[in-house]
């Protein structure tokens, strides 16, 4: 069976609560996410996942994708891998879409990308990488990252440019499945919150 990735989005901040851009500041999860975090890790560790024994792991090296791995008990068997790290948001970074809207109306990250900061073709490059590696190893993956830089994996797995990623939100503690359908890389499932409820 042709390997699949599993991403886990990091839980609630205070950034991402109150829509800030995070980036590369390393802002610690809120007791909401630590709580969602949890729940993750029961639920990957039932079935059907049964606690993934023979899949390869990797979180970005910032603090709240690492302490949702290790909250949801995968922590000792995760490598960090800075290709996971969130987009570098440059002069937007701390920024709501609303602020930025105010300079520059009609923005769209997706295509307009920011200052000073990662360009478009960058963040491509960086979810091709993690594509590859996924598609390379003899079984399935899971990584712990953010919600910019999974939705450009998602968005290049499926082939498709980065643009496509404006069209498919993601929100903290949830957990997505890229595989595959009659051959062709596919969207087993998108930003699965279900273990929330408890």
């Amino acid at each position: 069976m042709a390997p699949r990735i599993l991403l886990a989005r990091h839980g609630q901040t205070a950034w991402s609560l109150s829509g800030k851009h995070t980036g590369r500041t390393d802002v610690p999860l809120l007791e909401e996410g630590r709580r969602g975090a949890k729940l993750l890790g029961e639920r990957l560790h039932r079935a059907p996942y049964d606690a993934l024994t023979e899949v390869e792991i990797r979180t970005s090296p910032l603090t709240r994708a690492r302490e949702t791995c290790e909250l949801a008990g995968f922590g000792e068997r995760a490598r960090t891998w800075d290709t996971l790290m969130e987009w570098d948001y440059g002069a937007y970074e701390g920024m709501t879409p609303d602020d930025i809207q105010a300079l520059r109306p009609g923005w769209l990250i997706w295509r307009d990308g920011v200052p000073e900061g990662e360009t478009l073709a960058e963040v491509t490059a960086r979810a091709d990488e993690v594509v590859a590696w996924a598609r390379e190893a003899d079984r399935d993956v899971l990584v712990f990252a953010h919600g910019h830089i999974l939705r450009s994996i998602g968005a290049r797995w499926l082939g498709l440019p980065l643009d496509f990623a404006a069209r498919i939100r993601l929100n903290p503690t949830s957990l997505s499945v890229l595989g595959w359908a009659y051959g062709e890389p596919a969207i087993e499932s998108w930003n699965d919150l279900g273990h929330l409820a408890g």
